[in-house]
């Protein structure tokens, strides 16, 4: 079947603000377009995840998303989130996953589905829930049985949330993908096809596709569903893969376009510009080619969600706080000059007498002057009950998901030494009697220190943060936190630990005194308050301060490090209030700092 590609594009923008109230929709496949309701449909989407996004917020980004000139929204699904411990699923709150999906519907917009499970996203374990290591024997993205049966379990409570908003039931989402990028990690057709199977069983009776990168395509396809590309963009390259493992015909997606970048600690802030891009996205749309630009929003990684890449060429790379990924929309969902070019751009194939809606003024920003944090603990100060064993516990042996772990033993004294943490997870504040004497950081291959012990019993703190597991490549089956090993000192094994679980999972909830604390040079919580007379998105200005996370109103905006290239932590207008405002920040390396500011822009891009 052959179009005209002009009429292609009259007949998407018929589509573009499709009816909310209208129901008995069909989407199908093409040989060259996808079809909506019979006709050629040309997607023009853009990656948006609701756990990066104020539920308060999701609505008004979904209006930017229609003022660009998108008419469909990606999203992956986070299995991490949804069941964060075994058999305990939440899809309340932020993580109301179908309520994101019916307001995109209110809006005009269509929906991309990705529940995968697994999803990469620069996100903690790339989605998947701590406790699957606990699982004897269990392997990730794999046959294996206690896999697939933790698998089913999740596929079909997201399937009783999501599969009644298909469109082919009367819903938005379009399609649902399986898995993700799978040809990256391995070429197993009979496992992409026991993912079908569980994904269909789960209700989801639609269109299903699988997307891969052009040079792994072919391992990560499953014949039968539509193979959609990710990171190419020359029209005919899409083209000839696409039709080459799929009969000879399209349709033709790229599920992922990548007109920016994330970033991670240490290194400088990943920007492209919008020239670069906007004659591909042009090239793309005039070949009729549908399109998910990776990201449209990035958004904030909040708490403790962010993954890290490792591989055996590379160190360990933890991802920043801020996925303002240098997206059209910025962090805090104001259009940037790349959303204005490519709207430009999109304008271009709208038909004549159609217009976009017009752009959203910026949201007001403010500052707030100096913040005082007249109240503290220290983190030796507010331990809870430990648990005793002869060797280290990882987190996984504590059944603790994120956050910190202290690990406490006594030495006797008197002498000087080599202390090695053996695989250590990821980063340690080591104190002795109280006070710091150094950090290890898993990002610069530290693993040693050297310390001296004074006379008598010596209390050797080890605290422990866990800075994202791995959430791409092989060493998916490699994510266990806290010592993973053993300590030597002096190369003999240190034994006989207490451990103490810190997740910080209500740190609003710690109780600080005013002053400072009693531990001088130990990790410190403290917090202060601060008063508006009008509420305004802010950045938190850490440039100070040296490495933690921050609360605010109860809310976690994630963690701040002075290495950068992140200095300033988002906080969304929606999480303030006039009157009152608490601050609660975790310092691990200058319990001396008592004061913080806001700015009304934030800092991305600084290196200490």
């Amino acid at each position: 079947m052959k179009f005209n590609l002009s009429a292609i594009a009259l007949l998407m923008l018929l589509f573009v603000f499709p009816a909310v109230g209208q129901v008995n929709h069909t989407f199908a496949l093409g040989d060259e377009a996808f079809l909506l309701d019979g006709k050629p449909f040309q997607m023009i989407s853009g990656e948006m995840h609701y756990p990066r996004v104020p539920r308060e917020s999701w609505r008004a980004r979904m209006k930017m998303a229609k003022a660009m000139g998108l008419n469909t929204i990606g999203t992956y699904v986070f299995w991490n989130l949804h069941e964060p411990q075994k058999g305990k699923f939440d899809f309340t709150g932020n993580n109301d996953v179908a309520e994101f999906v019916r307001i995109a519907k209110q809006e005009g917009l269509w929906v991309i589905l990705r529940p995968s499970p697994y999803v990469c996203a620069e996100w903690e374990f790339g989605g998947y829930p701590y406790w699957l290591q606990n699982e004897k024997g269990l392997v990730v993205r794999s046959k294996e049985a206690q896999y697939l049966k933790e698998y089913e379990s999740y596929i079909k409570e997201v399937g009783k949330q999501l599969a009644p908003l298909q469109i082919n039931h009367g819903g938005n989402i379009l399609m649902v993908q399986i898995e993700n990028e799978y040809g990256s990690y391995g070429s197993d057709k009979d496992y992409l096809a026991i993912n079908q199977k569980l994904f269909k069983e789960a209700g989801f009776d639609g269109l299903l596709y699988t997307c891969d990168p052009a040079a792994d395509l072919v391992n990560g396809h499953l014949p039968g569903l539509l193979p959609a590309v990710n990171g190419i963009d020359n029209p005919d390259k899409v083209k000839q893969i696409i039709s080459q493992n799929h009969n000879g015909k399209g349709p033709y997606y790229i599920a992922e376009w990548y007109p920016a970048w994330f970033d991670w600690w240490g290194t400088k802030h990943h920007t492209v510009p919008a020239a670069e891009y906007t004659g591909r996205l042009d090239s793309v749309l005039a070949a009729g080619i549908s399109i998910n630009m990776y990201m449209f929003h990035g958004g904030t990684t909040r708490g403790f969600m962010n993954g890290a890449n490792y591989k055996d060429t590379s160190p360990y790379e933890p991802q920043v706080s801020s996925y303002d990924y240098d997206a059209p929309l910025d962090e805090a969902g104001n259009a940037t000059p790349k959303f204005m070019a490519f709207r430009s751009v999109i304008e271009k194939h709208l038909p004549a007498g159609v217009t976009l809606p017009p752009v959203p003024a910026a949201k007001p920003a403010i500052s707030v002057a100096a913040i005082k944090l007249t109240r503290s603990a220290g983190i030796l100060d507010i331990l809870p009950q430990a648990k005793v064993s002869k060797t280290p516990l990882t987190f996984e042996d504590l059944h603790q998901d994120y956050g910190f772990v202290l690990y406490r033993t006594t030495l006797k004294g008197g002498k000087s030494g080599l202390l090695k943490i053996k695989e250590l997870r990821d980063y340690a504040v080591v104190m002795l009697n109280g006070k710091t004497v150094g950090t290890l950081d898993r990002r610069l291959n530290q693993d040693s220190l050297q310390i001296k012990l004074p006379v008598g019993a010596v209390v050797l703190d080890i605290l422990v943060e866990n800075l994202g597991r791995i959430n791409f490549g092989k060493y998916l089956l490699q994510n266990k936190k806290g010592i993973t090993e053993k300590v030597l000192f002096n190369t003999q094994q240190v034994n006989n630990w207490q451990m103490y679980s810190l997740p910080f999972n209500h740190a609003e909830a710690i109780n600080l005194k005013s002053g400072s604390s009693t531990m001088g040079t130990a990790p410190v919580i403290k917090s202060g308050y601060f008063n508006l007379q009008k509420t305004g998105d802010t950045y938190l200005d850490m440039r100070k301060w040296g490495k933690g996370l921050v609360w605010v109103n109860g809310h976690n905006l994630g963690r701040y490090w002075q290495v950068g290239p992140q200095q300033t932590l988002y906080v969304p207008a929606e999480w303030l209030k006039k009157g009152q405002n608490e601050v609660r920040v975790l310092e691990l390396l200058k319990p001396e700092q008592n004061t913080l500011s806001a700015l009304d822009k934030p800092i991305l891009d600084v290196m200490q």
